[in-house]
């Protein structure tokens, strides 16, 4: 996975946001190799409501020290969740089994096949500048 540490070699604050038990977190971190590579992560035990709801991505924000932020999700409520959270670009990445329209429908403001699809096209994304 080498969009994550693009991100924070570029300075960024990278910080996961899941629905998901704790457990499955962990597993998946361990999994991607990207526990040493983030900063944070949020479990569906960290809020009272997830996706959509904003409160993952508020908690994230959170653990990332606030200011401007970017949401990449895969699903129509990672879309919603973040809009909801005030935030406004949006990628969205076509592994979550939804169309490109449904994630533009949904807010977001460019799509890409997966996350391997944005690692490698960085410099064309919206990102670029930031």
């Amino acid at each position: 996975l080498e969009l994550l540490p693009a991100l924070r070699g570029r300075g960024h604050r990278v910080v996961l946001a899941s629905s998901a038990k704790a457990e499955e977190v962990d597993h998946y971190l361990d999994l991607l190799g990207a526990r040493e590579v983030v900063h944070g992560w949020t479990t569906a035990a960290d809020v009272a409501a997830t996706k959509p709801d904003p409160d993952l991505i508020q908690a994230a924000l959170e653990l990332a020290g606030g200011g401007e932020a970017v949401v990449i999700g895969d699903t129509a409520h990672d879309c919603e969740a973040a809009l909801r959270a005030g935030i406004r670009l949006i990628l969205g990445v076509l592994t979550g089994g939804i169309c490109e329209a449904e994630l533009t429908r949904a807010g977001a403001t460019a799509v890409y096949e997966s996350v391997a699809d944005l690692g490698r096209r960085l410099d064309d994304s919206p990102l670029r500048g930031r």
